[in-house]
């Protein structure tokens, strides 16, 4: 069952009150016209607050032609770059200067909704501020290099007192938080390095051999470990899973192959339920992965132009093209678009205090990190 299908079942008000808190609350929306709206002639700048190479770079430009051939008018579509601070320098420069004409659109992920759910405090912008046209569910694969010697999860498991691991990460704040945390709660010896610019840096660090345990969001796996492994430079261990309608974790339709976190979890520790930190974890898990990533646009965007937008995204990904070169470079993981995306959105910001709190803690005393 895929993330979108988290969406789809109304039992799933019952286990997942993050979503199904935010379907009940969202407002209705009155008809708007917006054929008269054209982006004829004009350029679309999309805010990508990571390096080239990442996952979230492979996801703005992968969808930055559809949106040219999408949008009324045909505009041009330009990715701009902004790396730093663990995504908050981009989305602090798209909060302060995107004018809400419809022309800047900031492409968010994970990392920029943690640091803003756990008040980082490099974080001057604030997502009841913008607007979502588009989400993307995703999963996420965690891979060690063949040097360690391991083959598949249950080895990982079983030989992990005796292993030791350098993780290439962004910030423990960023995305990097679900593996982190994964990785604590299996008791794996790792040592993370921080100041990667983002997790293509990190892969990058681990060709280079200079880390031997990694993390990759799915598109960004497909994309560029996939080889690795085919290579045999790298060994998959397993992936993050994905949601299903009783909101619970199951494996990866892109890789069933390999056991989901939970399963691992079982491996080491044994019943996921009675885990405080397992139930953190995929607090956290959802809140980064069910809306990974989502274009914004300002929230005083004309209503016309939004709706120009969701009306145009909601098309797309109906398209077969479209959906069979997702499935190639992004997996199998339907966009969300509409009232799914607003739900998606809100599953986000309503995150509960207690898996904040939880989390807080643990990064103080893991990484001293002082938020």
């Amino acid at each position: 069952m895929l993330l979108n299908d988290f969406f789809n079942k109304a039992k799933l008000c019952l286990s997942c009150p993050l979503v199904s808190t935010a379907l009940m609350t969202m407002p209705f929306m009155s008809p708007v016209y917006a054929q008269s709206v054209s982006f004829e002639g004009e350029r679309i700048q999309v805010t990508v607050p990571y390096k080239e190479g990442g996952g979230t770079d492979t996801w703005g430009r992968f969808f930055g032609p559809y949106f040219t051939q999408a949008l009324p008018g045909e505009p041009i579509v330009m990715i701009k770059n902004i790396p730093g601070g663990g995504s908050t320098k981009g989305a602090n420069q798209f909060a302060r200067q995107a004018k809400d004409d419809g022309l800047d659109v900031l492409a968010s992920s994970a990392s920029t909704h943690y640091t803003y759910l756990l008040h980082d405090r490099r974080v001057r912008y604030d997502y009841h501020e913008w607007s979502p046209v588009l989400a993307s569910p995703t999963g996420g694969v965690v891979y060690v290099s063949k040097d360690v010697g391991v083959a598949n999860a249950q080895e990982f498991v079983d030989k992990l007192d005796t292993l030791s691991f350098k993780y290439a990460s962004q910030g423990a704040t960023s995305i990097d938080l679900v593996p982190l945390l994964a990785f604590d709660l299996l008791g794996a010896d790792v040592q993370a390095v921080f100041g990667m610019k983002g997790r293509g840096a990190g892969r990058l660090a681990f060709e280079r051999g200079e880390v031997n345990l990694d993390s990759q969001t799915s598109s960004a796996y497909l994309k560029k470990v996939a080889p690795l492994v085919e290579e045999g430079k790298a060994i998959p261990l397993f992936s993050f899973g994905v949601i299903d309608d009783e909101g619970r974790i199951q494996r990866d339709p892109n890789f069933p192959d390999l056991p989901h976190f939970g399963e691992v979890y079982a491996m080491a520790k044994g019943d996921t339920t009675t885990s405080q930190g397992f139930q953190v974890w995929r607090s956290f898990f959802i809140a980064g992965f069910v809306a990974q990533k989502v274009f914004f646009l300002p929230k005083s965007t004309p209503e016309k132009i939004k709706q120009a937008w969701r009306e145009s995204m909601s098309k797309l990904i109906t398209q077969p093209e479209f959906q069979a070169r997702a499935e190639d470079v992004l997996g199998n993981y339907a966009p969300l678009t509409g009232v799914k995306a607003d739900a998606a959105v809100e599953s986000i910001l309503s995150l509960d205090d207690t898996s904040k709190a939880w989390v807080t803690s643990w990064l103080k005393e893991k990484y001293n990190t002082r938020l």
